[in-house]
């Protein structure tokens, strides 16, 4: 008997395809939980110079002690980064600049899930300041070393947001532009899926605008999977649930970095830019997802909003 999420799909890949599956020989030469530190494993073991953006340093250290028991020769840093502050972003980006390192790769995968109503030191609401503005101004400010670097090393430039399915449970209106702190109306999972679906209209943007000024960089979302991690913490009920059943009908977290670690190193994404990807496969959004007119109008939201903090 197969099961339906083992069914491989276009790129050889299916549902519980693992990151060192969909890596195996790449060569990727040229974070702090869950997912982010399966990922950052992964992409080590493939040569990439990684350096994580962590809110915790003491988890960080703890995830390159152990990357390195398993690979000795990894390259792995850590730079303090708290993407929901926009001071923190800046000084980041400011540290990773003034080091002089290229830079190939960007992965956005930070990420708080339906947390009750709460205002970030900025005052934006938590989860669209963590999930979205925090990786839009990151990205920005590192815009002109991936440039550089791509230019430099001859080698596309790839950016890729880490998404959710939960984008379909958005707000209906998409994205909430006049009600983003409007803590009456406020739904914590809607108000979730409204930040995934950010991320999903940011990389579409940036597609256009490479697109546009003939860089070679290509900018992707994704959905990792339901993982057992502990961004279920702010649901006990959910939490429960998912220590019961989890390991049943979830991806362990070999298989959640997966369709990150595919779309970030593998060959078959070479020039696929503006695609929303799931289980290693391109994969169907929304129509808010594809919609041109809500991307750029956030993107100027976003733009606005930055330059006022």
């Amino acid at each position: 008997m197969m099961w339906p999420f083992t069914k491989k799909g276009v790129s050889g890949f299916s549902w519980n395809s693992t990151a060192e599956q969909v890596t195996h020989g790449v060569d990727a030469t040229g974070a702090s939980s869950g997912i982010g530190a399966e990922t950052t494993r992964v992409l080590a073991l493939r040569g990439a110079n990684v350096i994580m953006g962590v809110r915790n340093m003491v988890a960080a250290k703890d995830v390159k002690e152990t990357i390195l028991k398993d690979i000795p020769s990894a390259k792995l840093d850590a730079i303090e980064l708290d993407l929901s502050s926009l001071d923190s972003v800046k000084k980041f980006a400011s540290e990773f600049k003034s080091s002089g390192r290229p830079l190939n790769i960007l992965i956005n995968n930070a990420g708080i899930m339906a947390c009750p109503f709460k205002l970030s030191k900025d005052n934006i609401e938590l989860q669209f300041a963590t999930n979205h503005i925090g990786h839009f101004l990151l990205t920005n400010l590192l815009l002109d070393t991936m440039k550089k670097t791509t230019r430099e090393s001859k080698k596309e430039g790839r950016i890729v947001n880490v998404a959710s399915e939960a984008h379909r449970f958005a707000y209906s209106e998409g994205i909430r532009f006049d009600k983003i702190n409007d803590e009456s109306s406020y739904n914590n999972w809607r108000a979730y899926g409204q930040s995934k679906l950010a991320n999903i209209l940011h990389a579409n943007q940036l597609t256009k605008h490479f697109k546009e000024d003939g860089v070679n960089i290509t900018a992707n979302s994704l959905h990792p999977g339901t993982i057992v991690t502990n961004l279920f913490r702010h649901n006990n009920a959910v939490n429960g649930l998912i220590s019961v059943v989890g390991k049943l009908v979830m991806k362990n977290v070999q298989q959640g970095a997966a369709t990150t670690c595919y779309v970030a190193l593998h060959p078959q994404v070479k020039g696929v830019s503006g695609e929303y990807f799931s289980d290693s496969n391109v994969y169907k959004t929304t129509p808010h997802g594809k919609d041109d007119d809500l991307a750029k109008k956030l993107w100027d939201f976003s733009v606005n909003l930055v330059k006022q903090k």
